[in-house]
């Protein structure tokens, strides 16, 4: 009985598992610039803010995934990351002009003083090194 059961599992896990795609479509992710940024000048310790944002969207097969955001001392580095599917035969990526996409994220004032940096990835120049839109932030109490 045991290995009647034990052959079972075994031929159900090779039955149910494809190392295949079977759509045949796949993806990956793409960091994507920050065009623009409304964020306060300063912020009260302990409140809670909505930091607004604005990429372009290249094609009809990018889609917001998630941010990257990584906070270092009093650094926050943001940038967006879209997963983009990769063209085929049943998906067709049309290319985009000027298709703005607006954003936020809430962020919750933790320092009683000082101020935040934060640093909105904008691409990178002609030496491959990053660009940032940087807004320094004045936390009041």
């Amino acid at each position: 009985m045991k290995k009647v059961l034990l052959l079972g599992i075994i031929i159900t896990s090779v039955l149910s598992c494809s190392i295949n795609d079977s759509t045949g479509e796949g993806f990956y992710f793409e960091i994507l610039p920050i065009e623009s940024v409304t964020i306060p000048n300063e912020m009260t310790f302990g409140e809670v803010y909505t930091i607004n944002y604005t990429y372009f969207k290249p094609s009809t097969c990018y889609f917001f995934h998630d941010l990257y955001y990584v906070a270092e001392s009093n650094k926050r580095t943001v940038a967006v990351i879209n997963k983009v599917l990769e063209g085929s035969e049943s998906i067709i990526c049309e290319p985009l002009i000027d298709e703005l996409v607006e954003g936020s994220f809430e962020f919750v004032v933790t320092q009683s003083g000082g101020t935040y940096v934060f640093k909105f990835w904008q691409g990178e120049d002609e030496n491959g090194d990053d660009i940032y839109l940087v807004h320094e932030v004045t936390i009041v109490l």
